[in-house]
């Protein structure tokens, strides 16, 4: 049987319903394996013992009065260090916000909670989601579970160490440019990049400028994550961009994934570089649409080169956020995160014409390859997990490669707006996860987390955990 630490958030909400687990028992167990496990892999950067017993406790005296405790019954949860939980500090991984106590939750957070889910604490992140491996200076580095030597991957590193070391079953994240795949990729577990408006952002005190920043899971299965988007799935009018509600369950409809798919698959997207066994992992993981019956294809097609627009477009993001305070904090901030700020102020109206004409450009194309096909299929990372202090890799089996060719598959589809997940492919030579990357056409959501459950059920994976702690 699968040990406590390693349950899926369903099957922990249908104990507690059933009464066959007290969610203040659960709450109990989660903050002892967080004493125990947290020294080592520094997930959580702060917690809220007191009052997430406090809400356990409610949620036990809601259930013996007959009241429905939601679906999230009870379920400890961990929430990104970008994102406001009340009365709980958002420093955003940076030290001049070190005190930045949120007066309110988030949207996601507020429905989360609504749902019955219990905030244990926040889990940490490379300052203002900057890098794809989680260190700063306020809090650290946080480790792999599967090797501490390794990081996690980032911006959602703290979330997903958190998942994977068994410490809670679900944790927020937040993706611009591969936040949540890089980590599930790198720590082995499940993680989804909603379609852009799919979950509100907020409230903020800047609405977004670019489309490419989006809400979503780390967790351990993809019946989780689907449960977790029912919740806080819908239009908020603090988020003029976010979505309507959706006409179904996107739980209720994991099940009914179309026969006969059209998969493509492209294993560099015309550019990128991919370490062999990373990739061997990948074709396996492949292989197994075929076997369900599907017709993949190999795309032989390319993206255009959009790295450059896409890095501007986030530190325009970043710089909209900070720009009032940088000149005060700038020396307590890292020193490649200000200077890619100081680039921002110069990005002039020919930029951003020069921007959206790539951005035509990759829609265009991404526009023909789902006339063609059902889904497109790729690495997530191409490389395994490199050191939790970083630097990432410069190579690649040996060859050169630059800094975003370490994240080569991921952010073109923030720029493009699809919806994404990685999936656990397999573990490295050395013991490290690799991650199949599964992109849907826009606002499909549904047939990604449809195709990602699918090969759940070929390739299981929610009993093969770490053995730390």
């Amino acid at each position: 049987m699968t040990s406590l630490h390693y349950r899926s958030a369903r099957e922990l909400a249908r104990l507690i319903k059933s009464k066959g687990l007290s969610p203040l028992e659960l709450m109990e167990e989660t903050l002892k394996r967080i004493e125990t496990v947290n020294p080592v892999l520094n997930a959580f950067v702060c917690t809220r013992p007191e009052q997430a017993m406090d809400e356990a406790r409610a949620i036990a005296e809601r259930i013996a009065c007959g009241k429905d405790p939601g679906p999230l019954a009870g379920v400890p949860i961990g929430v990104k260090d970008l994102e406001d939980v009340k009365g709980m500090v958002t420093s955003f991984g940076s030290v001049p916000y070190k005190n930045n106590v949120a007066r309110s939750d988030s949207i996601q957070v507020s429905r989360l909670k609504a749902a019955g889910a219990i905030v244990v604490g926040k889990t940490n992140t490379p300052e203002f989601g900057f890098t794809g491996f989680t260190k700063n200076r306020l809090y650290g580095v946080t480790r792999n579970p599967w090797n501490t030597e390794c990081t996690p991957g980032g911006s959602s590193g703290g979330s997903a160490s958190a998942v994977v070391g068994g410490m809670v079953s679900i944790a927020t994240g937040s993706d611009a440019g591969g936040s949540i795949r890089i980590p599930a990729s790198y720590s082995g577990c499940f993680g989804l990049k909603t379609s852009f408006g799919r979950i509100p952002r907020g409230p903020l005190p800047v609405l977004q400028i670019h489309p490419i920043w989006c809400m979503g899971p780390l967790t351990r299965t993809v019946d989780d994550a689907a449960l977790y988007l029912d919740c806080v799935a819908g239009y908020h009018p603090s988020d003029p961009q976010s979505l309507p509600p959706p006409d179904h369950s996107f739980l209720k409809c994991l099940e009914s994934m179309p026969t006969g798919l059209r998969i493509a698959f492209s294993p560099t997207l015309g550019y990128a570089r991919v370490q062999k066994d990373v990739m061997t992992k990948v074709e396996g993981a492949v292989k197994c649409f075929e076997d369900m019956g599907h017709r993949v294809e190999l795309w032989d097609g390319s993206l255009p080169d959009v790295g450059e627009t896409w890095s501007r477009l986030m530190n325009c993001e970043i710089y909209a956020q900070v720009h009032q305070d940088l000149e005060s904090n700038r020396q307590e901030m890292g020193r490649t995160l200000v200077k890619s700020l100081d680039h921002a102020r110069s990005f002039s109206l020919n930029d951003h014409i020069e921007a959206q004409k790539v951005t035509t450009e990759l829609n265009r194309i991404m526009w023909d390859l789902f006339e063609h096909f059902d889904l497109l299929l790729t690495p997530t990372m191409p490389t395994e997990a490199f050191a939790a202090k970083g630097p990432p890799p410069a190579e690649i089996d040996g060859h050169p490669i630059s800094l975003l060719g370490t994240v080569a598959f991921t952010y073109p589809f923030n720029l493009s707006g699809h919806p994404a997940a990685s999936v656990p492919a397999g573990l490295t030579k050395n013991g490290l996860p690799a991650g199949l990357q599964i992109i849907g056409p826009r606002q499909r959501d549904d047939i990604v987390l449809q195709a990602s459950h699918a090969y759940e059920q070929m390739r299981p994976w929610n009993d093969h955990w770490p053995n730390i702690g």
